[in-house]
């Protein structure tokens, strides 16, 4: 199966981080951490979305290097992607962001 980034708009969405940054795990077993095609540590957060209608959805992010974001803090995804993935007969989207920072500031770090 071909992965294809699918662009993620969070421009209508609340971000907020529900667990901090931990290495994700390729083997739950073994401890085996995963690494990205760089070989650098690849970071998990649980992120809760919500949208214009109070709907939620805990999210899973992929992230390298480790942010610094700590549970409860509201933040922006920065180059949010999903990935549709499948094995063994089940499928889902895994998630992954380019950087994130806190809401309500530009990239230029301005308050908005």
């Amino acid at each position: 199966m071909r992965t294809i980034p699918i662009p993620v708009d969070v421009t209508k969405l609340q971000v907020t981080c529900v667990k901090p940054a931990k290495p994700r795990l390729v083997n739950k077993d073994t401890g085996e951490i995963k690494r990205d095609k760089d070989g650098n540590v690849m970071y998990e957060l649980t992120l809760l979305f919500e949208d214009e209608f109070n709907r939620m959805e805990l999210v899973k992010v992929s992230i390298t290097p480790e942010p610094q974001i700590t549970a409860g803090e509201e933040v922006v995804p920065v180059g949010l992607v999903g990935y549709v993935w499948e094995q063994g007969g089940r499928w889902g989207i895994s998630y992954r962001a380019q950087s994130f920072v806190p809401a309500g500031f530009t990239e230029t770090g301005a308050d908005l």
